[in-house]
């Protein structure tokens, strides 16, 4: 048994109690936390990490990603979605080929490492790329392909996807997790829905969805089904699988919160990507305050332009003080808790991941806290969520294994990832129209 001890940290344990140990020592036996020593000498290990002015925490969980669109960062920015979508990021991801998507996967990776994500919730076309991308870089993931409707192969795919969920279920040592990805109920027919839906309950797998994320694609909803996209996708039996990730849920009713509650859907709010597409800004406290498990996700670079997890922590906590007038909305503890721990629980493994006490997998990430704009240390928490910036993460442990030591990543070749994303960005912008 390998033993690992992080030494002297500041123990954010987001445990039901909320506890803060601000001196206190986490004890890793091969890839799960087996104690946190807060008085005495702490025991000794194979390795120590000296964790002594920083800050310990969950790490984030990215609950909404498509990983590989780092290759299309700033290629299409300041447009309407629909146009976005249908004029500029379909028709080069039509261009994409499998070694595109480990690139541009492994560079989403190394960002997002660097940021503190531990775990990501990642639909894509070429996902065996992506599953190879997180099997060689050691990150959490659950990996779903993408199913568009509108494509000729739209059937094959979905076969193929049923397919790759069943032979890399529980891969990796139990880091990936596979689901089934239809990206929406407007791009997706109702009868491949109902095949999404069989396929995920013979393999006891959850489903990751866009949904209700424009006021148009409500509107079409109700005049072509005479109800909301949330209705819909309950009445075709959607929601008898387990977990559902609903990725914005911008534009709901009161009826649809309920609805979401009710039949246990976790939510993905990506406030940055909802901004920048002019969605509009997602009822969270009223998901909140309904009991709608919630987490928080990045989306695409391509729509966001970065995969900044305490960038989307700020967002959530003074995007809805902002909207509603409350400074009391979305507390600094609420919008950690949606990046941590409500992650993985929308995401159906927070028993595993999400809290640092004993018993749960060693997914750690250590912030230097000695750094000016962290300083004084009244209150770590809001430190995290109103000052801190991703370069504050100093060391991620995925199942106690170190992807980032002291600000250099372990597992992946920063260089040669940057290089071959670059050359094959290239290539699928070559003749590209468009600014």
């Amino acid at each position: 048994m390998s033993s690992l001890l992080v030494r002297d940290a500041v123990v954010v344990t987001m445990d039901d109690q909320r506890r803060i140990h601000e001196r206190a020592s986490i004890l890793i036996e091969d890839s799960v936390i087996s104690a946190i020593v807060t008085g005495g000498e702490p025991p000794a290990a194979d390795r120590v990490i000296d964790a002594s002015g920083q800050i310990a925490l969950p790490g984030f969980v990215n609950c909404h990603t498509h990983a590989a669109m780092t290759l299309l960062r700033g290629v299409a920015d300041d447009m309407p979605l629909q146009t976005w979508l249908e004029e500029r990021i379909w028709p080069t991801e039509a261009r994409l080929e499998a070694d595109d998507v480990y690139w541009g996967a492994m560079l989403a990776i190394a960002e997002m490492i660097r940021g503190g994500v531990t775990t990501f919730n990642d639909m894509y076309h070429f996902f065996e790329a992506t599953a190879r991308a997180v099997a060689d870089s050691g990150i959490r993931a659950n990996l779903s392909g993408v199913l568009l409707g509108f494509l000729p192969d739209a059937e094959q795919r979905l076969e193929t996807a049923i397919a790759f969920a069943r032979e890399w279920k529980d891969a990796c040592d139990g880091r990936l997790v596979t689901m089934l990805g239809p990206h929406a109920p407007y791009t997706c027919p109702n009868h491949l829905l109902e095949r999404v839906m069989s396929g995920a309950v013979e393999l006891g797998i959850g489903l990751h969805v866009h949904l209700s994320e424009t006021a148009d694609e409500v509107e079409e909803s109700r005049r072509r089904w005479g109800m909301s996209p949330v209705q819909l996708m309950d009445k075709l039996g959607l929601f008898d699988c387990r977990p559902v990730l609903a990725a914005h849920c911008v534009h709901l009713s009161d009826d649809d919160i309920a609805l979401l509650r009710d039949r246990e859907v976790g939510v993905s709010h990506n406030p940055g990507s909802n901004l920048k597409l002019a969605a509009g800004i997602a009822r969270l406290p009223d998901l909140l305050s309904a009991g709608v498990v919630v987490g928080l996700g990045t989306d695409g670079a391509a729509s966001n332009n970065n995969l900044d997890m305490i960038e989307e922590m700020r967002l959530a906590a003074l995007i809805h003080k902002g909207t509603t007038g409350d400074p009391t909305v979305v507390s600094a503890g609420e919008a950690l808790y949606l990046a941590t721990r409500g992650g993985a629980e929308a995401l159906g493994i927070a028993d595993r991941v999400g809290i640092i006490e004993p018993g749960m997998h060693a997914d750690v990430i250590l912030v230097d806290s000695w750094r000016p704009h962290l300083w004084p240390p009244h209150n770590f928490v809001s430190h995290l969520v109103y000052a801190a910036r991703a370069g504050d993460v100093r060391t991620v442990l995925v199942d106690g294994r170190p992807l980032l030591v002291d600000g250099d990543l372990q597992t992946i070749d920063e260089e040669r990832v940057m290089a071959e994303a670059q050359g094959r960005a290239e290539r699928l912008l070559a003749g590209a129209s468009g600014p």
